[in-house]
């Protein structure tokens, strides 16, 4: 049922929020295809903040180990971090580019494609 709310009034408010946040960067196409609302994710009808907390993203993508399942063939694992559980919008954020949150202190030592 959540996935069937977007509608056109859900996209035009996404595309045209005060936050700011979906004027930076809409959502990903995925996201956009699934008809996510901004209250999916924040868990909020206006979302002020771009808080998102973890147990929004696992509804649709799994907890830590299913992660951590999906990328076991990417060497090395970004899922399987020896500092889990890190959040997941430290890295996949959704109204900005994404980041490796790694490279901060591993500089030069991964290379990863976020998707």
């Amino acid at each position: 049922m959540r996935l069937l709310r977007m509608g056109t009034l859900g996209l035009a408010g996404l595309l045209a929020t005060g936050t700011g946040l979906a004027q930076e960067k809409p959502l990903p196409a995925p996201h956009i295809k699934a008809k996510l609302i901004c209250h999916d994710c924040h868990q909020k009808e206006k979302p002020t903040t771009a808080a998102v907390p973890d147990e929004a993203c696992m509804v649709c993508h799994g907890d830590y180990p299913a992660m951590k399942a999906l990328t076991k063939d990417a060497k090395p694992n970004p899922h399987a971090s020896p500092h889990d559980p890190i959040p997941c919008t430290e890295c996949h954020r959704q109204h900005k580019p994404p980041v490796v949150k790694c490279l901060e202190c591993h500089e030069g030592k991964f290379t990863f494609q976020i998707k």
